[in-house]
């Protein structure tokens, strides 16, 4: 084969694609005329199948290092306008998609939240009659911190804070996580952890009011709580729906019911994530802060619940 009357052959081909490339690069897409948009594909596909030719008989350097540089910025060119659009398919989401899941779902999200209050009411009555129910429910350290020591247990929080921020958002993803694939079994393990966590924060919460360590602790929970409780409800709603589909699928098969429902638990999720990742940064950081007092905390507590309101309100315009 003469690679000189193939490359003067070729060449032409690749100016164009150089041009069609630059104006691109300096003016957009927009700004090409049709026929360029149809070139760009074809000569993107031949211009490869040159460089692969030229590899393999091992061609002049600077040609295939050039041919390269032409590859690249086509592919950077053709793809970039899919990677735009992926993100704006993110955005569209966040911003009005996931709004309506959660409105939609709200009566799965308060049918959690009344699983966890139910709990939260049982242990509190019975932690107030019988000291001995503590016992069953809290750590007995935790228990020795408050009644023997006088004070709360989170103040080792503080020196290793990233680390706790981490261990923090790792444990509270993989509860959520555990919550929503507890759907599976037709939302027994969701209803479980939903009702135990009820419990726990119930019994806490009593421990503490017993020994006048109410407004410290609530003081701890409510900035990181205001975000975080609430998307565990959400992953209770994730695993309920899941739930619904395997037990109630309505007038729908079976497998289509468990489908849509799982669509719908996915959204679910992606709305969670964010959410528990920024809570555990609250909790790692602000919740156990000494310097910042009680009457800020439950402020700021109160502004991130109203902000997550207001977000789940939105509706486009």
């Amino acid at each position: 084969m003469d690679f000189r009357r193939w490359i003067a052959r070729r060449d032409q081909d690749w100016q164009t694609l150089d041009q069609i490339l630059t104006r691109m690069e300096t003016k957009g897409i927009k700004f090409l005329a049709t026929e360029d948009i149809q070139q760009l594909a074809s000569l993107y596909r031949a211009t490869s199948a040159d460089l692969a030719r030229a590899q393999t008989h091992n061609l002049n350097p600077r040609l295939r290092q050039n041919l390269q540089a032409l590859i690249t910025r086509a592919y950077s060119q053709i793809y970039q306008g899919d990677r735009r659009q992926e993100w704006g398919k993110v955005k569209e989401f966040y911003l009005w998609q996931l709004p309506l899941v959660l409105r939609q779902t709200g009566i799965y999200t308060m049918a959690a939240f009344g699983i966890f209050c139910f709990a939260s009411a049982i242990a509190w009555w019975y932690s107030w009659r019988d000291p001995a129910f503590l016992e069953l429910v809290v750590p007995g350290d935790l228990i020795s911190t408050v009644r023997d020591e006088g004070q709360l247990w989170m103040g080792s929080i503080l020196t290793m804070k990233p680390v706790a921020a981490s261990g923090i958002m790792i444990n509270n993803l993989s509860v959520a996580f555990g919550m929503v694939a507890g759907g599976v079994v037709v939302g027994l393990w969701t209803i479980y952890a939903l009702f135990y966590n009820g419990l726990l924060l119930g019994a806490v919460g009593t421990l503490v009011a017993q020994h006048n360590l109410a407004i410290p602790f609530w003081g701890f929970v409510f900035p990181h709580g205001s975000l975080e409780l609430p998307a565990i409800f959400l992953a209770g709603a994730a695993g309920l729906l899941i739930a619904k589909g395997i037990v109630w699928p309505g007038p729908y098969r079976r497998s289509y019911a468990i489908k849509q429902q799982a669509i719908a638990a996915a959204q679910l999720v992606f709305g969670i994530v964010p959410l528990l990742i920024v809570a555990g940064i609250i909790e790692g950081f602000i919740s156990p802060a000494p310097w910042i007092p009680d009457g800020l905390k439950y402020l700021l507590g109160t502004a991130f619940f109203l902000l997550l309101l207001s977000y789940a309100s939105r509706q486009r315009p």
